[in-house]
């Protein structure tokens, strides 16, 4: 009997460390894995009902009761400002959406440290939330409140200006999230659902149609050229001045209501499926007048993605500069074509020169598909990464051709941070967001190379963050802060808290160099 027990006793035990061990090895698994993946793992356990009704019309009630919990308000803090916020400061075309009061923005010297609100959607279990660029740029202090009225702080894993999108995360697990549908099957004339905290309102969940796709509003372009007029001084002086356009618009348009607070926040379809990210309104009062443009969803899996990945956006380019044809431009050209893109130069040594490109030559299609306007090739192009081969129609002398392009490398840096904070007194989170930098695990690979046995990389350096005023470099590998080893952007920010006499310790090790230690004031 005896026997027989312990035999049973080492039957349990060595089932339950075959469970922990395959958890563990779960666990391992799912941070390899894109959102996408994740999410598939989790409703493959936890299949959603069907969210039709009988009489075969969307169910509305169940889309947003699916929804509605993981849509999360997102209060932000930025420091007080010498001076008032004039037409030149960071994300000013967004105030009147974001909802940053009028007053505010005037007030004149020695502002107090002012609070904006937005949404954002989770989109994983463990934490990981997708907004708005403009919600959360330039914010020293993140706080996001779940719909249980908990509120907890957040850390910005990335920024992408040229989508206006952003990710961050809270350490939180066990959370509900929307699971993603495909942007590229989203019709005009479909129901849609915008969910999120609009003008100081609790979570609200309002309907409309899709009303067009691939819509250009401008917005983000003008952000972009208002940050490049900034770094420059002014205007451009000369044509060797050139204000490039990096923006990647190619919105959803709904008249489901959206206004000030939505923004971040989720479009749904009837099956509550996330198809993109509201982001901004056309509107000549600064309230809901019409329509609202959401990012779509195929781009917001790929941006979300790279940063959990590379720390920052892999941005494939063809190496080209068009012009969009309508009736005006073939006249102004004198050409008698009035679809595609005209291209104006060819990038030297450029993905496009190399496939045999030329000036002059009209962009047609792009895999098969009829390409129309600017939108349809810079959205398609951005999900891609370098190295990755698309097929390009184009036409010359009047006969079209087939050409393959291999995407490079975009090596120019878009992003663009303003932070600065004289408070005393932050949490680790805090002094992570000020550092103005990304961060991703060094592989196997690199810690062999420069011999150490931890580290995470420098992946992205933003303007006027701690660590571009320092002159901390993209690339470097980070083996301590304050003391501990650090293997992951977890690891930095839990190190941050140890910061003593407001001072970081740093030790890393250069791509190619020796050790070197640096010692950051938190406040400079």
């Amino acid at each position: 009997m005896r026997k027989l027990g312990l035999t049973l006793l080492t039957a349990l035990v060595g089932g339950l460390i075959a469970v922990g061990g395959y958890k563990l090895f779960e666990s391992k698994q799912e941070s390899r894995m894109s959102f996408e993946e994740r999410q598939q793992l989790h409703y493959a356990s936890n299949p959603m009902p069907n969210v039709v009704s009988s009489t075969g019309n969307p169910d509305f009630t169940q889309a947003a009761a699916m929804v509605a919990p993981a849509v999360v308000h997102i209060t932000t803090t930025y420091p007080g400002r010498s001076g008032s916020r004039g037409s030149g400061a960071p994300f000013d075309l967004f105030e009147e959406f974001f909802g940053i009061p009028r007053q505010q923005r005037q007030q004149p010297r020695s502002q107090p440290p002012a609070q904006a609100t937005g949404s954002g959607v989770i989109i994983s279990q463990d934490g990981y939330i997708v907004t708005n660029n403009h919600v959360v740029e330039g914010a020293n202090k993140i706080e996001v409140q779940l719909t249980d009225k908990r509120v907890v702080e957040a850390k910005v894993i990335g920024r992408d200006p040229n989508t206006d999108l952003a990710l961050v995360k809270i350490n939180e697990s066990g959370l509900p999230f929307v699971r993603f549908g495909d942007s590229d099957k989203v019709r005009i004339g479909e129901w849609v659902l915008a969910v999120g905290y609009p003008l100081g309102l609790e979570s609200t969940v309002t309907a409309g149609i899709v009303s067009a796709t691939g819509r250009s509003t401008g917005i983000i372009a003008r952000e972009l050229q208002q940050r490049q007029y900034q770094e420059r001084g002014g205007y451009p002086q000369s044509d060797d001045e050139p204000i490039l356009n990096t923006a990647v618009e190619s919105f959803i348009q709904t008249d489901a209501v959206i206004n000030k607070g939505n923004s971040g926040g989720p479009l749904v379809n009837a099956d509550g499926e996330l198809i993109g990210i509201n982001s901004n309104i056309m509107t000549p009062t600064g309230t809901y007048a019409g329509y609202g443009f959401a990012v779509p969803v195929n781009l917001v899996k790929k941006i979300s993605d790279d940063f959990i990945k590379f720390g920052r956006v892999k941005r494939g380019l063809i190496g080209i500069t068009f012009r969009e044809l309508g009736p005006a431009a073939a006249k102004e050209l004198e050409i008698d074509d009035v679809n595609g893109l005209y291209i104006m130069d060819v990038v030297a040594k450029g993905a496009a020169e190399e496939a045999g490109l030329k000036k002059g030559d009209i962009i047609t299609k792009l895999d098969g598909r009829t390409v129309t306007s600017s939108s349809d090739l810079q959205e398609r192009i951005y999900r891609l990464r370098p190295g990755d081969k698309v097929k390009l129609t184009y036409k010359r002398d009047g006969k079209e051709r087939d050409v393959t392009v291999t995407l490079k490398e975009d090596t120019s840096s878009s992003e663009r941070d303003r932070d600065s904070d004289s408070s005393a007194k932050r949490s680790a989170t805090e002094i992570y967001n000020k550092l103005g930098a990304g961060f991703v695990p060094a592989d196997d690979a690199k810690k062999k190379e420069l011999g150490i046995s931890s580290g995470v990389v420098v992946t992205q350096v933003h303007r006027d963050g701690l660590f571009d005023y320092f002159n901390v470099q993209r690339g470097l590998v980070i083996t301590q802060i304050n003391g501990q080893s650090v293997n992951s952007a977890d690891d930095v920010e839990s190190a941050l808290a140890n910061s003593e006499r407001g001072i970081i310790h740093i030790v890393g090790v250069p791509q190619r160099g020796s050790r070197v230690e640096l010692r950051i004031p938190i406040d400079y």
